[in-house]
């Protein structure tokens, strides 16, 4: 996996049509087509069209219907530069070499479109947690995240690692991913029910955790 968060990100070696334009922007050369977070389109040059992007299968449709996650999606198809970004938060590329991301349904921008995705629960985390179902892109291929404020890359192999749910931004899909559960300071952890709750990472990876936990969560009553 290539990122210019690990540093290995040499543009002669990967293919050049995902670009950041600055930080905050991200530039697709097309006509190769990209799936992108609906609504994202900030600009663009050429001819396109944009459609909605279904879930591509029953299970995913459910999944998407129960959990709300899987970030609305559109296709787009054409010729010319496409512009994408998300409220200003800054944007990161990761270049995925047959292998799998995991992504916070809220962070995710813009993949190729050749990527496979689907969307999995955190074990151990019910529907009512909020924020733990996540989508999991494979493949070869371009993935653009969005974070707010820089975000720090933690390295699960050093030692046991927990981020807040809404605060890890994404992390290698092969991580075991569970729920840590803290009795004690419910009030004055976390954003969910009044129990503070992270996730637990464990093994070979990495963590990128952003420097915000994003709008608060809405309880149902």
């Amino acid at each position: 996996m290539r990122s210019a968060l690990f540093g290995n990100l040499n543009g002669q070696q990967v293919p050049g049509n995902f670009v950041l334009q600055n930080s905050k922007m991200l530039r697709v050369h097309l006509p190769h087509e990209v799936i992108a977070r609906q609504g994202s389109m900030v600009a663009f040059q050429g001819q396109m069209d944009f459609d909605y992007e279904g879930s591509g299968g029953v299970g995913r449709l459910l999944k998407k219907m129960v959990t709300g996650e899987g970030a609305p999606l559109m296709r787009v198809r054409g010729q010319g530069l496409l512009f994408l970004a998300d409220d200003a938060h800054d944007i990161h590329l990761f270049y995925l070499e047959n292998e799998g991301l995991t992504v916070n349904g809220r962070n995710l921008l813009a993949f190729d479109p050749q990527l496979t995705w689907d969307i999995q629960r955190v074990q151990g985390a019910g529907i009512a947690a909020g924020g733990l179902f996540n989508m999991t892109i494979n493949g070869t291929g371009w993935v653009a995240v969005t974070a707010h404020g820089t975000p720090v890359l933690l390295d699960t192999s050093q030692m046991p690692t927990f981020a807040d749910g809404q605060s890890a931004v994404c992390w290698s899909a092969h991580l075991q991913v569970g729920v840590n559960r803290t009795m004690k300071a419910g009030a004055l952890i976390g954003r969910g029910s009044g129990e503070a709750m992270q996730l637990a990472f464990r093994g070979q990876g990495f963590v990128p955790v952003q420097a915000s936990e994003g709008p608060p969560v809405v309880q149902a009553h």
